[in-house]
């Protein structure tokens, strides 16, 4: 699976762990692992020309999917026979995810983790238009959402647990470091 990552946006981004979120949703979903998609991050301004020019919505929005593949066959999972694809472009704003997060209460890593999942979404057909089609993408969204920072303390805890295990095994001499007898 391949993610390239952009960031145009002059704000830092951690990159490398919006690409793991991306590829846990292609993961979970059953993408095809040679799919390919794109990640940009741009400013306010490059957010809302980009709104304006394909949505004919004025200001700036905080995510945007362009497929690439019309997502024939294949795409969502429910599809028939899915293959290897160029997804599309996920575009997002991190200076408007960060005044989301703040008015939502929550970290900006949060938002643009729920950002990063809402395009991947997109980028596999989902859409929120009519009330069925949003019940459907955003029950999946919220639980893919938990899902991964679930994932992610389960692993933040095996790891502290590892870490404890070491020390205490080192104290008790039962642990044999092979730097420590040189």
């Amino acid at each position: 699976m391949s993610i390239e990552v952009n960031n145009e946006s002059g704000a830092e981004v951690p990159a490398t762990e919006l690409t793991a979120v991306a590829r846990y949703v292609l993961d979970r979903l059953d993408v095809h692992p040679a799919a390919e998609l794109s990640m940009v991050f741009v400013d306010l301004e490059a957010m809302s020309e980009l709104h304006e020019h394909w949505m004919d919505l004025p200001g700036p929005t905080d995510v945007m999917s362009f497929p690439m593949d019309e997502m024939t066959p294949g795409g969502r999972p429910d599809a028939s026979a899915p293959g290897p694809a160029m997804l599309g472009d996920i575009v997002i704003c991190p200076q408007f995810a960060a005044q989301q997060a703040k008015q939502a209460g929550h970290s900006v890593e949060r938002e643009l983790t729920l950002l990063t999942i809402h395009g991947v979404l997109h980028l596999l057909g989902y859409d929120h238009a009519e009330p069925d089609e949003e019940k459907e993408m955003f029950e999946l969204q919220n639980g893919l959402l938990e899902d991964w920072f679930e994932t992610r303390r389960a692993e933040a805890r095996k790891a502290a647990q590892v870490e404890r295990d070491r020390r205490l095994l080192g104290k008790v001499g039962l642990l044999n470091d092979p730097d420590e007898s040189r």
